[in-house]
């Protein structure tokens, strides 16, 4: 190997390890099969990167997040729907515009910070390896947040059932089948209705949440969970309970 063509790869090695510390440095160009590696190696950060940005068809919480964001500052017109389409684009270019940014369409890291979502984006870097029981970094921190808004004051066991109840509802005919679609059913959890949906989950939700996409389900199999000190609709007294942890019944 040529002396210039290992510095450039030393030089491409140091500058990903400086991008993106969760990937950090263990390349070595010593050896003629040290390409094998640094390819490999090349492609999990090129993977990261771009689990870690939204663009064009891009879908989901984040994006929905970003929709709501300009939208509330007048960038954006259409629905708040989670779909990266031509319109949520435009606006994201417009917005790279005013805040002095590569006016790409495209929200990566910079676009993220300026959008005070910086902490979205380095937790999507940081879970985006594999995700959790085959979920992806996006359904991971979703249920983050969906734990942290509804049980941040419940002992660990009971927010690892509150992602658990999330899950079997995924997987039960009678809700939808996305980890997004059940937590914004329509007046399914009251954190999506009053807005703490949108709080940064801590390390134990987001602990919390892998744990039960990994299979823990400490309820059972509950499709249901209600605080009765709290809870208003008559209906939910009526469901069979199946233990209670924390402050919360949990019932199928």
């Amino acid at each position: 190997m040529k002396k210039s063509t290992k510095t450039k790869i030393a030089l491409t090695a140091a500058a990903c390890a400086l991008t993106l510390s969760a990937t950090a440095a263990i390349i070595k160009t010593t050896s003629l099969d040290g390409n094998a590696t640094l390819s490999a190696q090349t492609q999990a950060v090129e993977g990261v990167v771009s689990a870690a940005i939204l663009k064009q068809g891009s879908n989901g919480s984040e994006v929905k997040e970003v929709q709501r964001r300009l939208k509330l500052w007048g960038y954006y017109k259409g629905s708040v729907d989670g779909v990266f389409g031509a319109g949520t684009r435009s606006a994201v270019i417009a917005f790279q515009k005013k805040n002095g940014l590569k006016a790409d369409g495209i929200v990566g890291k910079a676009t993220f910070r300026a959008l005070g979502m910086e902490s979205a984006y380095q937790t999507l870097v940081n879970q985006t390896a594999s995700g959790a029981g085959g979920y992806s970094s996006s359904d991971v921190y979703l249920l983050a947040r969906t734990i942290y808004a509804e049980g941040r004051g419940e002992p660990y066991t009971g927010q690892v059932a509150i992602g658990a109840v999330v899950l079997n509802r995924v997987k039960s005919s009678a809700f939808p089948n996305t980890v997004s679609g059940v937590v914004y059913q329509k007046h399914a959890f009251t954190a999506v209705s009053d807005g703490q949906i949108n709080l940064t989950p801590d390390d134990t939700a987001m602990r919390a949440a892998r744990d039960a996409m990994n299979g823990w389900d400490p309820t059972g199999g509950a499709l249901y969970y209600y605080n009765p000190a709290v809870a208003t609709s008559a209906w939910i007294f009526d469901r069979q309970t199946v233990t209670v942890i924390g402050r919360h019944v949990f019932a199928i």
